[in-house]
This record gives C-alpha cells, sequence and structure tokens, in this order.
C-alpha cells in the first residue's frame, strides 16, 4: 500500500494544476521523452502504441471507402509553395527551411513540409489527364513541421506525425460528399474507438483552413474545459486545381479543372484520451485503443503453483485480448499503482486462495470496482467488463461535456461564464468576423465550430446585438 500511495503522489492533483498534472502523466506513465532537440519529443514504446492502434483502426475504416495510401517528398520548393496565394500565407510563420545540401547552397530554398497540399497539386498535375482518372482517394501517414513558440508534448510540437488524405474529383458535389464523410469517419472513430463524444460542424470563414472553400471540424471538450480541435475536413473546390492547372478532360472532350479536399487527423489525439479520460492516478484507456487490455498480477507469485496459474490465465486471454503478465519481483501493491498509472483496462488477480476456489478477481481502471469471477467464465467476464468500460467512459465523458456548455444571450452573460466556467459557449453570431475578433481579444476565447445541429437561442448576435444569423459554439482552446 505504501508503494501504491508513494507513486500517486508522484502525479500532481488535476485540480490543482492541470498542465502540470498532464506533463506528469505523460512522462509517469512513460509516454514520451524529452530529446536535445528543442520543440521535439521521443515517443517511447507505449506512447507510439497508442499511435499505431490508432493508425491501424483509421487506416483500417479509410480504405472501407477506397482510400489507398502514397508517400509525397517531405521537401518542398519554395516556387511550389508560394503558387496558392491564400496557403502560402497561412503556413508561412511556422515553415522551417533549408538552404543548404551538404557543402552546398541550395539554388532555391526548400521547406520541410508543413502539410502537402501543393507536392499533391504538383502530382496530380502530371497523374490526370481523363475522366477515367478520378477519382483519386489518397492517403499519406508521415511526420511534418511546424516551428511553434511553445510546445506540450502531443498537444503541439513542432513535428508532429499525422495522416493527410487528399483526393481528386470530378464534380464539387463528389468533393463535398467526400468531406463531410471523412468528417463523420473522424467522429465515429471518436466516439466509438477514443470514447470521446464530438460537436461536428463547419469553421467559420476566419478560422478555416488557408486556401479552402470550407473547413469542417470535430470538436471535442478536455476535462479542464478547454475545447480541442479534434479532425478536420476541407473542401478545396476548384482554387488549388486552377493555381496548378489541375485538368482532366471530360467525356465530352472537354478538359475541366478537378475539385479536391483535404483530411488530417494527428498524434495530438493521445493527448485528447489523457485529457478526457485520465484522473490522478494517471491514464485511462479506453479498452479499444488500449495496446495492453489486461494485465495478469499474481499475488503471493512465492507460493507454489501461483506463477503457473498466473500464465495459465495470460494464455487463455491472449487468445481474445492484448493480454501482458506482471511477473515482475516488484511487491502487488506497486504493481496495481503501476498498472493504473499506465491506464491498463482491466487487472486480473490471482493467488492461492483464488487458485483453491477455482476463481479470480478482476479490476476496472476507471471506476476502480472489484468482481470475483470463476476461472471457467473468466474470457467473457472479461471481454464483458471491458466492453462495459468501453460503453461507460463516452457516457462519462459527453455527461461531463454537455455539464460543461452553457448558454449566453447577451455580451454581459457570455463574459461571466467564460471567465469563471470552463467549457462550451453556445451564443448567437451575427456572422461579422469584427465580432469574432472582439471576443477572441476580450475573453482570449474563440469560435470553435458552427455546429450542423443549429440551435435558435435568441435573435440577436451575443456580441454586437444585430441580427443573428448561426448558433456557434465558442470557447478556449489547445
Amino acid at each position: 500500500m505504501a508503494d501504491n500511495k508513494k507513486m500517486v503522489r508522484e502525479i500532481t492533483a488535476m485540480e490543482d494544476d492541470f498542465a502540470q498534472w498532464y506533463t506528469d502523466v505523460v512522462t509517469k506513465a512513460d509516454l514520451i521523452g524529452y530529446t536535445s532537440v528543442k520543440g521535439c519529443m521521443a515517443y517511447k514504446p507505449a506512447g507510439y502504441a497508442i499511435w499505431e492502434n490508432i493508425q491501424k483502426e483509421l487506416d483500417r475504416r479509410f480504405k472501407e471507402t477506397g482510400v489507398q495510401n502514397v508517400y509525397m517528398p517531405i521537401f518542398i520548393p519554395e516556387s511550389l509553395l508560394e503558387k496558392e496565394k491564400d496557403h502560402v500565407e497561412g503556413f508561412a510563420p511556422e515553415v522551417a527551411w533549408v538552404t543548404e545540401g551538404g557543402y552546398n547552397k541550395l539554388p532555391e530554398r526548400m521547406c520541410v513540409r508543413p502539410t502537402s497540399e501543393t507536392l499533391f497539386c504538383d502530382f496530380y498535375a502530371k497523374d490526370i489527364e481523363s475522366y477515367r482518372d478520378l477519382p483519386k482517394l489518397y492517403n499519406q501517414w508521415c511526420s511534418v513541421v511546424r516551428w511553434e513558440k511553445e510546445t506540450r508534448p502531443f498537444l503541439r510540437s513542432r513535428e508532429f506525425l499525422w495522416q493527410e488524405g487528399h483526393t481528386a474529383h470530378a464534380t464539387a458535389e463528389e468533393a463535398r460528399e467526400r468531406t463531410i464523410m471523412m468528417l463523420n469517419l473522424y467522429a465515429d472513430f471518436c466516439e466509438q474507438v477514443l470514447a470521446i463524444p464530438v460537436i461536428r460542424g463547419q469553421k467559420t470563414e476566419k478560422e478555416k483552413f488557408a486556401g479552402a472553400v470550407a473547413t469542417y471540424t470535430i470538436e471535442s471538450l478536455m476535462h479542464d474545459g478547454k475545447a480541442l480541435q479534434s479532425g478536420t475536413s476541407h473542401d478545396f473546390g476548384d482554387g488549388f486545381a486552377r493555381a496548378f492547372g489541375i485538368q482532366y478532360t471530360d467525356k465530352n472532350n472537354k478538359l475541366q479543372y478537378v475539385y479536391q479536399t483535404s483530411w488530417g487527423m494527428t498524434t495530438r489525439m493521445i493527448g485528447a484520451i489523457i485529457m478526457v479520460h485520465g484522473d490522478n492516478k494517471g491514464l485511462v484507456l479506453p479498452p479499444a485503443i488500449a495496446p495492453i487490455q489486461v494485465v495478469v498480477i499474481p499475488i503471493a507469485a512465492h507460493k507454489p503453483g501461483v506463477s503457473e496459474a498466473a500464465e495459465a490465465v495470460r494464455q487463455r486471454l491472449a487468445a481474445r485480448f492484448s493480454v501482458k503478465l506482471d511477473d515482475s519481483d516488484n511487491k502487488p501493491g506497486w504493481k496495481f499503482a503501476e498498472a493504473e498509472m499506465r491506464g491498463i483496462p482491466v487487472r486480473v488477480e490471482i493467488g492461492p486462495k483464488d487458485i483453491e476456489a477455482g476463481q479470480a478477481v478482476l479490476a476496472r481502471r476507471d471506476t476502480g470496482e472489484k468482481v470475483t469471477v470463476a476461472l471457467d467464465e473468466l474470457e467473457d467476464k472479461v471481454d464483458e467488463m471491458l466492453k462495459t468500460m468501453q460503453k461507460d467512459m463516452l457516457e462519462r465523458a459527453r455527461k461531463h461535456r454537455d455539464e460543461h456548455t452553457y448558454v449566453a444571450k447577451n455580451y454581459e452573460e457570455f463574459g461571466d461564464i467564460i471567465q469563471h466556467k470552463p467549457g462550451f459557449i453556445k451564443a448567437m453570431w451575427c456572422g461579422d468576423q469584427a465580432c469574432e475578433d472582439k471576443i477572441k481579444e476580450d475573453f482570449a476565447a474563440t469560435s470553435r465550430c458552427i455546429p450542423f445541429e443549429q440551435e435558435h437561442l435568441s435573435d440577436v448576435c451575443v456580441c454586437c446585438g444585430r441580427p443573428a444569423k448561426k448558433m456557434v459554439y465558442w470557447g478556449k482552446a489547445y
């Protein structure tokens, strides 16, 4: 028990300092390591394994919609980046440049990709000729570099991992359909796999992706009441196609410009998992994404038959779940605390008395609930516990979000809520960017999205009092 308490004390309570709690969790749970490269982190096995599971599940879902994986260069010539004016202006402050190769100065600067729209456009301009070549449904898994001033593990780093989908279509309608399809895919993934509820909607003109006709987003709420943009899908229209000359010959033998989309999700979702589900003992991983779903811990392992029984349990469970046997020489209390720190969903305890009674003890990571089950029912009971935990975690996160979503009908209400009640604020908006700017300047809050599910909260804009056009989710964000 003493070991257990000591390990827990090493994590700052989230109620005392949420930022420090987050840092403690990512380091104590062994997810990342700091490196000599400022603003960049090392993904340790426990952290990278979560990303591998995210990648595996997203990749499967992408491919079910016809998407194929490709890979583009990491470098982008400056002349290529500048072909789409809005795009280059949007990313210019974050671009890292390569100016020399070996001992020689390069004839043209090359940027380390912050995103790959221009590379895909250049490729499509050469690869697409006829309507028979469409649609192009491509995705790449890679890293990108954005020279952030302030960094935080997973949430914001100078190099991070992501996937970026880039598609080309014959019509604007097909492109819009793909844009919404991928947004819904992200939303379903977050809710079904990560147990994170999301708000689906469209970004305002001010917040949309540089060069896009429209940007759609899923927004989630962290435990501290801050929002996190969790996935975006962009409708490019034919703007990039015109800038890069991406044309095809239609069925009437006439040249037409393609319509494009782009969509992405990043390793910041690991940060989202931590901040939505974690507690003061460490990580709480949803079973569907946990690299290790079950840990088996022998009690009094030095006694005859205990280690053998624990290994037999591991082998049985391994046929259906991802399982680890903790047969280290640490005390059970320390093992319990470590398993909790790492967020392993279910713990199985088995000792001499359990063996004699033909049973084992199961413990849930999220609630701490313990139940005794017969060994001949072990697999089914573990499966039942994992499924219940996955469902409960989503509902708990949804309840937290809903309880921290407020309505403001005038500017005084808005200011009081944003300063004293962290969370989402639903409020009407006139559509004028000046009101967005004022809210950001006064309260450091931004429009998160114009939700697809609109509500009529009042007739006037929360900021200026003029006639309202849309209901918007607002909040402070990571």
